[in-house]
């Protein structure tokens, strides 16, 4: 069976991460077909857009994605792609997991543990301003729905009622 997978290289050092990537990814032996899409400060330059529809729709279309980093500019310039995928996509729940393996040495033993975390609103509202013309204070304003909040509950619920957590 193929696999069919956009893939997002990034700017900065996202192309270098990502081709390594890649090449683990591959060795696996794992039949996958990357669908080359672009996003990011490069992409704003050429397209006026950091984000690209044909992106989205590509994304939308395999299911699936596998992004480098992106550049945000701080204070200027365009919105986080990230956020943006985040919200236009509805991808609300971020899901970490912390698991300790036997015969792996950490500071801990026996760790298995997943943090669920609201992944659209919060800190990534993306409200933010300067105060003043110098640009020396600014103001980042943190929204939190109800509707998110419960939403993002839920999914923590069903998660661990799925997962015998």
């Amino acid at each position: 069976m193929q696999y069919k997978i956009t893939l997002i290289e990034g700017d900065g050092i996202g192309p270098s991460i990502v081709q390594a990537a890649v090449r683990v990814i591959e060795s696996t032996g794992v039949e996958i077909q990357w669908d080359k899409q672009y996003a990011g400060e490069d992409v704003m330059v050429q397209t006026g857009t950091p984000l690209p529809e044909e992106t989205l729709d590509s994304i939308r279309r395999n299911r699936v994605g596998f992004k480098g980093p992106l550049t945000t500019p701080v204070g200027k310039g365009f919105r986080s792609v990230n956020v943006q995928i985040r919200q236009i996509l509805k991808l609300y729940a971020n899901l970490r997991p912390a698991l300790s393996f036997a015969g792996v040495p950490g500071a801990y033993e026996n760790i298995d543990v997943v943090v669920v975390r609201e992944n659209t609103e919060g800190l990534y509202s993306g409200v933010d301003y300067w105060v003043d013309e110098d640009q020396s204070a600014g103001i980042s304003q943190n929204i939190i729905t109800r509707k998110a909040s419960e939403r993002i509950v839920r999914f923590a619920f069903e998660y661990a009622k799925d997962k015998d957590r």
